[in-house]
């Protein structure tokens, strides 16, 4: 089976001096649900940038769905993103419109300009997004203005939208820094239960090295830009663990968060 995102000894080189990638090479197949852990300052948020070229690369390539990313520009470039959704830390929604209007935003990438400006979207993705909702416990606040929702409602209706574009792989990018425990929980059930079902590849960036131990198919241990580990769960030693964070795992356990090793530098 041909993978869905190829990573050819990729380097991302930034400006200021930093390395924050350093020959990366992996692949990743449909359905795999990939935990990306690692010290602040490691590359994890590069990493996930570069897979759609939110960033450009500086060496090596990143092969989506069988195109290069690299090649891609334009309107060729804009289809490509179309396979990938993105779930955001702070949710990136737009709060003066309903809960319905952003999740129909993830149809965007599917429409004409013109159309899309004014918000003319087919009754078949009004039902869609309207059954998101629902699967996701938010139909009654269809008609709520984002704004008006708890964090983790919010992070439910970036789910829905990223979903809406139907795509291949799931990027999310520290998905529930922001929020309580009881709403984390949720969060990381309906994404794995959600791209389960529909099939869908789904790389989470995670600072919680307990959740990432819980919900993964497979865990890529980042450290200074370069992967130190990428194996299931159950092959994540305490030595491992402590080579990826520079810390002991009960520390990384009480803390959660992996920021006990002095990077001086964050470029994740």
């Amino acid at each position: 089976m041909e993978p869905i995102l190829q990573f050819d000894n990729v380097t991302k080189n930034y400006p200021n001096g930093v390395h924050a990638l350093q020959g990366i090479s992996f692949t990743v197949q449909e359905g795999e649900f990939i935990s990306v852990i690692g010290p602040s300052g490691s590359g994890k948020s590069t990493l996930l940038r570069a897979i759609n070229a939110l960033i450009p690369i500086s060496g090596g390539a990143v092969t989506l769905d069988g195109q290069n990313v690299a090649a891609q520009h334009g309107r060729a470039l804009r289809e490509l993103r179309r396979k990938v959704g993105m779930i955001f830390q702070n949710y990136n929604l737009v709060y003066s419109l309903s809960v319905l209007q952003n999740v129909l935003h993830g149809r965007l990438g599917y429409m004409p300009g013109p159309q899309g400006v004014l918000g003319l979207y087919s009754e078949a993705d009004k039902r869609q997004a309207l059954d998101l909702l629902e699967e996701l416990g938010l139909s009654d606040f269809a008609y709520n203005r984002a704004a008006d929702l708890s964090g983790g409602q919010k992070q439910r209706i970036g789910i829905a939208r990223a979903i809406m574009q139907q795509p291949k792989l799931l990027l999310c990018d520290e998905p529930i820094a922001s929020l309580d425990p009881s709403s984390a929980k949720t969060i990381m059930d309906l994404l794995r239960s959600m791209t389960a079902r529909r099939n869908i590849a789904c790389i989470v960036n995670l600072h919680q090295l307990d959740v990432a131990l819980q919900y993964s198919t497979r865990i890529m241990g980042l450290s200074k830009g370069r992967i130190v580990f990428d194996g299931p769960p159950a092959r994540l030693s305490d030595e491992m663990i402590e080579r990826i964070y520079g810390t002991s795992r009960e520390n990384l356990m009480l803390g959660g968060n992996g920021h006990d090793r002095a990077d001086t530098v964050d470029c994740a």
